[in-house]
């Protein structure tokens, strides 16, 4: 089974200094047949004005990932974490028993544009924390390449998340083809964070999602420079 969600079709909100498209319910957003899927409760595409961001605030009991399209983030949080994230970098917050951060953006002309990540954790009340790392260009063009994965797995990835999750990243200039093996017992999203594709004959632009269920590949052809990121869900 392949569904797909057009970018149009995701919810909208404007602030004035937050311009925000959610995938899933959130905040002012409610549809009752989009609250998530799977544990992958949260894909927010923020647009942050220059000098503004998100004050200091809570979580728990959450793993949150924050991956910048362009511009960037000023982290800080109640456990010491701290750190400038740009483009090519991946920042996860375990929220576990809780934890207060701040996400801005630091400069005075440059919009800031990324998306914010939850999955809900297979394990409540764990020590908070914050991890981030860079990603790799070179291993992103040509496949997936495999950037988060649950605790306690056998997989090699830089970042792990108390969760039964997967998240891969491909990054493929126009024209490069890719076809990805999936776990079909498993379930997957693929999202279009820039760019544009084919997968099959289905024409996806960015800000498009495809949902996979019972599907043991995905073909996708990049027709133009593009950034995808595929989650695998239980």
């Amino acid at each position: 089974m392949i569904r797909l969600r057009r970018s149009e079709d995701r919810g909208h909100a404007d602030h004035g200094w937050l311009d925000a498209r959610h995938s899933f319910s959130f905040s002012d957003y409610h549809d009752p047949q989009w609250m998530g899927y799977s544990n992958l409760r949260v894909i927010n595409e923020d647009r942050v004005a220059p000098g503004t961001g998100f004050s200091t605030h809570g979580h728990r009991d959450m793993e949150i990932i924050t991956y910048p399209l362009s511009g960037a983030v000023r982290h800080q949080d109640s456990t010491g974490g701290s750190g400038l994230i740009t483009h090519g970098e991946i920042q996860v917050m375990h929220a576990g028993r809780g934890i207060r951060h701040s996400e801005v953006n630091p400069s005075h002309s440059e919009p800031l544009h990324l998306l914010q990540i939850w999955i809900e954790p297979n394990a409540i009340g764990v020590a908070p924390g914050y991890e981030q790392d860079k990603l790799h260009p070179t291993s992103l063009g040509e496949h997936f390449a495999l950037a988060v994965a649950p605790v306690g797995s056998a997989d090699v990835a830089p970042f792990r998340i108390h969760a039964d999750a997967r998240l891969f990243v491909a990054w493929p200039k126009a024209g490069t083809e890719i076809i990805q093996a999936l776990a079909p017992k498993r379930r997957h999203y693929l999202h279009v964070a820039r760019g544009a594709l084919k997968v099959g004959a289905q024409v996806m632009q960015a800000g498009d999602a495809l949902l996979l269920e019972g599907e043991s590949s995905v073909p996708l052809t990049a027709t133009a420079d593009s950034e995808v990121l595929l989650f695998e869900l239980p």
